[in-house]
Parts: structure tokens; C-alpha cells; sequence
């Protein structure tokens, strides 16, 4: 699981990186060559802002965030009146003798036109919006009251984005949003568009106004990439604290007290995952980085998802008479349906040639990690609290 989230951890600020970089090109015109000028920015400000310490991480994340949802109520309400579902949303249709997606000129497609298969062909995808919400608790420890802030935050948490984010592709692809050359509008473009929301803001504003609201849109992704760089410091630190990362990660700075060295390393390694793709790849990376390395976040995601519920379902059983502040109100159920989402995900991710890449990249990555463990990691670990407190309780 420790492996599962670390994939999730630092391959994920790398994704949203170049999407933040995607958007900014957009903005100002700039071109592919350009793209590692913008990451290099993105990743130097927030690995920074989290390297001057907690609060100041906190009370950055608080604004961003809020900023970011004001532009999303902009945008939300700017687009109502522009909305025509059946002829831009349902837009997708299917070429009876050659089985490719086509656009119909007036709209009035079906609602599934691939059917059910193409719905669940979409999970991984589906996966990104909620991608790292369960981060929340690696803040425990700066939490007052975690028993009663924990759930409360993340349940919020959880709430928010299945708002937004049902708001945003419910009205996004029933604007009139388009390719500059008009060769594809609606949903048909938006599939290929690594830039929505922006595409949007210009179909309502014109591009001159939109890259003002969408350079506030990118607002969005940088209040993801402040926390979620927040997240993998703290990952890599616990991990490294407990022996099965190298110990020389675990340690932490002495003026601001943050785990410096962790934060470091997994921002280098996913700056790092992104520059090799670009020379690689060259004008096509953003294809590997948007598909490739996403599909990698979400691949170690849906282990690690997986194994949580499943751990949900064994902590009753293994521990019955522990003090459980808070309980799932799903229970077991809702640890089931999660195993079933998290292993239809990963089948689908096995289908797509592209989604496949990201599993390869992802074994990988758990190939060095438990060749590490098994040769020197088992040899140095030093139990946690928490598995401290499990033996204990097992034991009695």
C-alpha cells in the first residue's frame, strides 16, 4: 500500500504540473519548447511555499482553494445560458462501417454512444477528479482535534468535489466550445482538449477575456499541486521514518520543522519523469504525460484503494474491541463496492494501449521499491506508532 501511494504521490504533482504548463501556453502563446519553463516555475514556487513550513502551506491551500471555487461558480453560471446538450454534449457518434467516433453536424447523438463499455473505459479518467482526496489524514498530525476534524474535513472534502466536478462535465462539453480551425466542437473536441475549462471560458468570452478568467481558472490546479506536493512530503517522510524508504529521507529541516529532504526528492524524481518523457517524446509528450503518467498515478491509486477497503473489512474482524472514534457509515458494503471500482479500473486500464503504458511504468516503480525492501528496507524498519498499537492489541 506504502508503494501504491508513493506511485500516486509523485507521479501526480508531475500530471497536474503540465497541465498548470498546458493551460499557461494557452494563455500566453507559448509553445511545446517552452512547457519545461513553465514546470520548472510551477514545481520551484509551492516546493518552496512547503519548505517554509506548515502554516504558511495551510494558509496558501485555504485561499487557493477558495479562489479556485469562486472561478468554478463564475464559470457555472456564465455557461447556463449557453447551454444546448443535444447539440454539443451528445455530439458523438459512431461510423457503422469503420467503427470510428464521428461528430454529427447537428448533434443528437445517444447519450452512451460507445454503451456501458465506454462509461467504464472512462474510469480511470473518472478516477482523476477525486485523485488524492484520502491525503487529508497524512495532516493528523498537525491537526487539533483529528477524531472530530478528520472525518468532518474529509467528508466535506469528498462532497465538494462530487459537486463541482458532476457541474463542470455536466455543462462543459454543452457549450459552444471549438477548435480554432472549427473541425470539431462539444464533447467531440473537449475528448482531445488538454486545456477544458479554458476552451469553455473562451466559447462564453472570446479568447481575450477568457485568458484572464482561465489564468484565475489555473488557480484551480495550483491549490491540487500545493497540497498534493504537501501530501508526498509527508508520504515519503513516513515511509522513510518507518525503514522502507531510505532512512536520509526522514530527515526534517531545523528551522521549519518540514521534512525537507523527502519533499526534495519526490518533487526531483517526478520533474525528472517529465524531462525524460519531453526528450523522448518531443511535440507528442503531452499524449505520454496526460495518458502515461496519469494513468500511473491512478493505477497505484486503485491498489492502494483497494487494499484500504480492504483493510476496512479485516480491522473489525483482527481488531473487534478497539476504540473506533469514527466508522464508515457504508460499512463493509461500501468497502466492497470500492474493491469492485478499484479492480474494473485497473482492467481498464489494462485495454487501452495508452492507459497499459501506465501499468508498465507503474510495475516498474513496484519492482525497484520491493527489490530495495527485500535486500536492505526489511533490515531497517522501525515500527510505527500505529503498527506498534496493532501488535500490541493482536497480541491481547
Amino acid at each position: 500500500m506504502g508503494l501504491a501511494e508513493n506511485i500516486e504521490y509523485v507521479v501526480t504533482p508531475a500530471v497536474v504540473t503540465f497541465f498548470v504548463g498546458a493551460y499557461l501556453g494557452g494563455i500566453f502563446g507559448t509553445g511545446t519548447e517552452f512547457q519545461p519553463v513553465w514546470w520548472a516555475i510551477a514545481h520551484a514556487v509551492f516546493l518552496t511555499l512547503n519548505l517554509l513550513g506548515v502554516e504558511l502551506s495551510f494558509r496558501v491551500s485555504v485561499i487557493v482553494t477558495l479562489l479556485a471555487l469562486l472561478v468554478l461558480v463564475i464559470f457555472w453560471v456564465s455557461a447556463i445560458p449557453y447551454f444546448d446538450s443535444n447539440r454539443f454534449a451528445l455530439n458523438i457518434g459512431v461510423d457503422p462501417a469503420t467503427g470510428a467516433l464521428v461528430e454529427p453536424p447537428e448533434g443528437g447523438g445517444s447519450l452512451l454512444p460507445l454503451g456501458v463499455g465506454g462509461v467504464l473505459a472512462a474510469l480511470p479518467f473518472a478516477v482523476w477528479l477525486f485523485l488524492a482526496i484520502e491525503q487529508l489524514p497524512l495532516a493528523a498530525e498537525e491537526t487539533h482535534d483529528p477524531k472530530k476534524d478528520m472525518p468532518k474535513g474529509i467528508l466535506l472534502g469528498i462532497a465538494t468535489l462530487v459537486f463541482s466536478a458532476t457541474m463542470i462535465t455536466f455543462l462543459n462539453p454543452g457549450i459552444p466550445v471549438a477548435a480554432e480551425d472549427g473541425s470539431a466542437t462539444g464533447a467531440f473536441f473537449l475528448g482531445r482538449s488538454s486545456e477544458p475549462l479554458l476552451d469553455g471560458f473562451r466559447a462564453i468570452y472570446g479568447r481575450e477575456a477568457a485568458n484572464v478568467l482561465a489564468l484565475l481558472a489555473v488557480i484551480g490546479l495550483i491549490a491540487s499541486l500545493h497540497t498534493i506536493i504537501y501530501a508526498m512530503g509527508r508520504q515519503v517522510y513516513s515511509q522513510s521514518r518507518a525503514g522502507y524508504f531510505p532512512t536520509v529521507m526522514s530527515v526534517t529541516s531545523g528551522t521549519h520543522k518540514v521534512p525537507h529532504v523527502a519533499l526534495i526528492c519526490g518533487a526531483a524524481v517526478g520533474f525528472l519523469l517529465m524531462l525524460i518523457v519531453l526528450l523522448w517524446k518531443g511535440a507528442d509528450a503531452g499524449v505520454i504525460i496526460g495518458g502515461t503518467l496519469l494513468n500511473m498515478a491512478v493505477f497505484g491509486a486503485m491498489i492502494s484503494y483497494a487494499l484500504q477497503a480492504l483493510s476496512l473489512i479485516m480491522l473489525p474482524i483482527r481488531l473487534p474491541n478497539i476504540e473506533r472514534p469514527y466508522r464508515s457509515p457504508l460499512g463493509i458494503a461500501g468497502a466492497c463496492v470500492t474493491i469492485v471500482i478499484a479492480l474494473l479500473t485497473l482492467y481498464y486500464q489494462l485495454q487501452d494501449p495508452v492507459y497499459r503504458n501506465g501499468v508498465y511504468g507503474a510495475a516498474i516503480w513496484y519492482a525497484v521499491g520491493i527489490v530495495w525492501f527485500a535486500l536492505i528496507g526489511r533490515h531497517r524498519l522501525i515500527r510505527s506508532p500505529e503498527e506498534e498499537f496493532a501488535m500490541q492489541h493482536r497480541s491481547n
